[in-house]
């Protein structure tokens, strides 16, 4: 009896030892760096809407542009973009199922947010769907132009070369163009154009013109723009929201009516597209030619529903960097989270390192 108990004591434990889950064994946690001391970087923030539609979420964004200031030396950051969908209502008597923050507070809430930037490193905005009319898009009524005028960020003043005229004529930071040299030892002058969420022909001919002006024909030519292809690379054919009805243009069309025929615009930046803790839906690349032959590299990059979904923490707080080598043609994506980073406990969770989100690609 005592050895057919004992018997069963050891196979119930071996059962138990072999049941018990193994412990993952947790990534070794290293903080952003530049790979050559040469290089220097660009950050890119997803669309910010779900972390400034709750108060609750405003910490992060935050802590996410404090990171930012942080690292402007050891990283070299020259820009920072922001690609659209600021705030989630830009009516301001929406208030939505969270019944949090009415569409004012969350211009209120991030413009107080961006402050931690003004006058540390230069940044643009992009206009999102969210960003117009009362919920999404219903028409070109903005708020956008009371908090974020054209002298707001003093580093990023001095880089302007013209604003564009909006819907009502006004010239505006909505669509703008500015200039800025990358440090020594690179010295490329890079021409950064903004473009309004669904820009009319007359935004992208305007853009166009900006783009061949022979001041501008060596320059890297990037478009920031909020809506331009999907997380499969491919470009956005149509959209339903009434100012395309109107006329505004897709990602497909922004293409081939600027981006193609521009000989200088080599990269295209955007965000809009996503689903709820899916990456491959959330973020996108791919590689296409423009008129004279010359690669451009096509980005979308909106984490927002990453962190619970839309009704999460914004986006667990995930940047893009952007490392641009000495070479002068290779640029080294990373996809990096500050929230993350910021405890011991979760540090290994601060780099997404799959190939979606840390890749290599060439401007040649």
């Amino acid at each position: 009896m005592f050895r057919k108990v004992s018997l069963l004591l050891v196979l119930f434990a071996a059962a138990v030892l072999c049941a018990a889950p193994v412990k993952a064994k947790k990534a070794k946690y290293t903080p952003p760096a530049l790979s050559n001391p040469a290089s220097w970087s660009m950050v890119v923030v997803p669309d910010v809407q779900t972390y400034t539609r709750f108060s609750r979420n405003h910490g992060i964004l935050d802590l996410m542009n404090a990171w930012i200031v942080d690292n402007v030396d050891t990283l070299k950051i020259q820009q920072v973009f922001f690609t659209g969908d600021l705030v989630y209502f830009n009516g301001y008597g929406i208030v939505g199922r969270a019944k949090n923050l009415i569409g004012k507070e969350q211009w209120e809430g991030f413009s107080k947010l961006m402050k931690r930037l003004d006058g540390y490193v230069p940044y643009t905005l992009c206009t999102g769907n969210h960003d117009y009319g009362v919920r999404s898009a219903e028409n070109r009524t903005t708020r956008y132009n009371d908090y974020f005028p054209t002298d707001r960020n003093p580093l990023s003043r001095k880089q302007l070369i013209e604003c564009g005229p909006n819907t009502f004529g006004v010239r505006t930071m909505e669509n703008s163009a500015r200039e800025f040299t990358a440090p020594y030892p690179d010295n490329r002058k890079f021409l950064i154009i903004t473009l309004q969420f669904a820009p009319s022909d007359a935004v992208l001919a305007w853009a166009k013109k900006i783009a061949d002006d022979p001041r501008f024909a060596n320059h890297i030519g990037i478009i920031l723009t909020h809506s331009y292809i999907y997380g499969t690379g491919e470009r956005i054919q149509d959209e339903k929201y009434v100012l395309n009805k109107q006329g505004g243009n897709a990602g497909e069309a922004i293409y081939k009516k600027l981006v193609y025929p521009a000989k200088n615009i080599r990269m295209v930046i955007c965000g809009h597209v996503c689903k709820p803790d899916n990456w491959a839906a959330s973020v996108g690349f791919s590689m296409t030619k423009n008129s004279s032959g010359k690669s451009v590299a096509q980005m979308a990059f909106n984490t927002q529903a990453i962190g619970g979904g839309f009704e999460g923490n914004g986006g667990d707080g995930w940047l893009r960097l952007l490392e641009f080598m000495p070479d002068k043609k290779t640029v080294k994506a990373k996809t990096f989270s500050p929230l993350f980073a910021i405890s011991p406990s979760t540090r290994y969770l601060a780099w997404k390192t799959d190939k979606r989100n840390e890749f290599t690609f060439t401007l040649e």
